[in-house]
C-alpha cells in the first residue's frame, strides 16, 4: 500500500499512506506529526470543514485556487501542516463509498468520533478490515473504546480536570488551574502518532502479525493519567495526594520562580553542589554553613526561609546579569518568555522549530534525524482543495 511516488523520499514515512477522519486537536495533530514525517495525509472533512477553521480569532487570509480570499483561525493551521483535504458528506452514498475506496488502500486511518459512531457508515475497524487486513485503524475518544463512560464525549478542559492534573497545578492557596495548551488533546495526538508506528512496525516485522493491521484505541483520559509521573508515584507510594506547589518543588529546594530587578527568573539548582555554586554567586558563601540549608532535605524543610533569602538578593540583580552569572558557574537558570521571545531565541532560531510555508508560519515537529528530513512542503490545505 505503501505510495510509489512519495512526497519526500528521504523522510521516513516517505509512501505511507493514512486516512485522517479527525477533527479539533487531538487527531489532527497525530496526523500531522505523521504529515512531517513523510507521510501523504489524506484529511476527510465534512461539507462545513474541520471547526477549528471557525477557532478565530486570529485569523489567517489566503487566496485559493480560483483567486478567492479565504478566511480560516489560525488555530486549524497549528495542526493540519502538511496534509491534502477533501470533503465527503458521509450522509451521501457516492461520497461515503469514495471514503471507504481510500481507506480500502490505506496503511492507517485515523478517527476520532464517539465510540461506535462509525459502525452505520461502514467505516469502523470492523467493517473496513475486510477488505484491507494490513490496516492500522486508530480510534481516538475521550474515553476510550470500553469502560463505563465508554459513550461519552471528552473535552480536553473536563479531562485536565478529571485526570487530576489540575489539582496539581496552581499556587497552593489559589484556585486549580489548567494548563495553558491543550496537553490532553497534544498528549493524545502524540502517543497515537507513536503506538501507530509501533503498529506499523509489527505488520512489517516476521512473526504472527507480519501483513496485520491492527485497532489501537487512544483515549484522552488514559494518556493524562499515564502522564502523571512522579506525581502519581508520590500518592501510590504514600496514600496521599501530592500537594500543589505552584512553581516551587515538593522534593527539591530551592526550585522557582525568583525577582530580579527587571522581572524574574528560574532557579533549579537541584543538588548540594549546584546550591553551593548559587550562594557564591549571589555572595552568601554563608549559606553553606547554615544548618537549615545543609542538604536538600534541610532546604525543603526551610525552603520559605531560603526562598526569602534568595529573592532578597537576586533583586539585586538585572535579568540578564544575573543569567549570565549563573551560565558562567553553572548554576541552571534561565528566564521567562514570552512567546515572541521564544521564537527570537538563538537556539531556537538555530534549532529551526520556526516553519514558513507557502507564507504560512508554523513551529516543526521536533525531530532532527541523522540521515533522514522531514517533509516540510506544504502548508495545511483549504477546504476540499484536493477534491
Amino acid at each position: 500500500m505503501w505510495l510509489d511516488h512519495p512526497r519526500n523520499q528521504k523522510s521516513p514515512l516517505a509512501g505511507l499512506k493514512v486516512v485522517e477522519l479527525a477533527r479539533v486537536l487531538a487527531g489532527p495533530w497525530a496526523g500531522q506529526i505523521l504529515a512531517d514525517l513523510g507521510a501523504d495525509v489524506i484529511k476527510v472533512e465534512s461539507p462545513e470543514g474541520d471547526g477549528t477553521r471557525l477557532w478565530g480569532p486570529p485569523w489567517v487570509e489566503r487566496t485559493d485556487k480560483n483567486g478567492k480570499v479565504q478566511r480560516e483561525a489560525a488555530y486549524y493551521h497549528a495542526c493540519n501542516r502538511g496534509k491534502r483535504s477533501i470533503v465527503a458528506d458521509f450522509r451521501d452514498e457516492t461520497d461515503l463509498k469514495r471514503v471507504r475506496d481510500l481507506c480500502a488502500s490505506a496503511d492507517v486511518v485515523i478517527e476520532n468520533f464517539k465510540t461506535a459512531s462509525l459502525a452505520k457508515f461502514g467505516l469502523d475497524y470492523g467493517s473496513l478490515r475486510s477488505s484491507n487486513q494490513g490496516l492500522v485503524y486508530c480510534s481516538i475518544t475521550g474515553f476510550g473504546q470500553s469502560g463505563p463512560r465508554a459513550y461519552e464525549a471528552g473535552y480536553d478542559f473536563v479531562i485536565q480536570g478529571m485526570s487530576g492534573f489540575m489539582s496539581v497545578t496552581g499556587e497552593p492557596e489559589g484556585d486549580p488551574m489548567k494548563m495553558g495548551i491543550s496537553i490532553s488533546d497534544l498528549t493524545t495526538g502524540t502517543w497515537a502518532a507513536n503506538g501507530i508506528q509501533a503498529a506499523l512496525l509489527q505488520r512489517e516485522r516476521p512473526g504472527p502479525m507480519q501483513g496485520r493491521g491492527q485497532h489501537l484505541d487512544m483515549a484522552l483520559m488514559d494518556c493524562s493519567v499515564a502522564l502523571l509521573a512522579n506525581q502519581a508515584s508520590y500518592l501510590l507510594n504514600t496514600g496521599s495526594n501530592p500537594p500543589r506547589m505552584g512553581n516551587a518543588h515538593a522534593q527539591v529546594a530551592p526550585y522557582g520562580v525568583f525577582p530580579v530587578s527587571d522581572g524574574h527568573v528560574i532557579l533549579a539548582p537541584a543538588n548540594d553542589g549546584l546550591f553551593a555554586k548559587l550562594a557564591t554567586v549571589l555572595g552568601r558563601a554563608d549559606w553553606a554553613d547554615d544548618p537549615d540549608f545543609a542538604s536538600n532535605g534541610d532546604r525543603v524543610a526551610n525552603a520559605s526561609k531560603l526562598d526569602a533569602q534568595i529573592a532578597i538578593e537576586t533583586a539585586k540583580w538585572s535579568k540578564a546579569d544575573l543569567l549570565s552569572a549563573c551560565k558562567e558557574n553553572g548554576v541552571p537558570a534561565g528566564p521567562i518568555n514570552e512567546l515572541n521571545e521564544v521564537f527570537e531565541d538563538p537556539q531556537v532560531m538555530a534549532r529551526g522549530m520556526r516553519v514558513d510555508l507557502g507564507g504560512m508560519p508554523g513551529v516543526r515537529s521536533p525531530f532532527t534525524f541523522s540521515d533522514a528530513e522531514l517533509a516540510m512542503d506544504r502548508p495545511s490545505p483549504m477546504l476540499g482543495e484536493d477534491g
